[in-house]
């Protein structure tokens, strides 16, 4: 599972998680995708990143499906917090409370947080 914590801009961790994600797909890899905190940030909808000059990559998010991931988890806790829904998100998710999290995460055979 890759978890995803990091706000979309800013830093190199939230495009450097994508692109280990489409890589370890690509090698056939089981992947699941959890998204926390400022990481559910990652998937929000119309993302303008010009003001910083950066590019948004929020849209490849929507290539997943193409590489077969389709086990995505935000948790609803962090939704709440940052005032959003899965309404606002590019891709369709399965929204889990943090228990629910918890325990997905404690099923996985390796965990790399980004």
């Amino acid at each position: 599972m890759f978890v995803n914590r990091k706000a979309p801009h800013g830093t190199i961790y939230a495009l450097e998680a994508l692109e280990v994600v489409l890589i370890s797909a690509a090698f056939d890899q089981d992947v699941s995708l959890a998204f926390l905190d400022d990481g559910v940030l990652q998937l929000r909808q119309g993302q303008n990143a010009n003001a910083i000059e950066m590019k948004n990559f929020a849209p490849t998010y929507r290539a997943l499906e193409g590489y077969d991931i389709e086990k995505l988890y935000v948790e609803r806790e962090s939704l709440e917090e940052r005032g959003m829904s899965s309404d606002d998100l590019v891709v369709p998710v399965e929204v889990v409370d943090r228990n629910r999290m918890s325990e997905l995460m404690q099923g996985q055979d390796v965990i790399m947080s980004f």
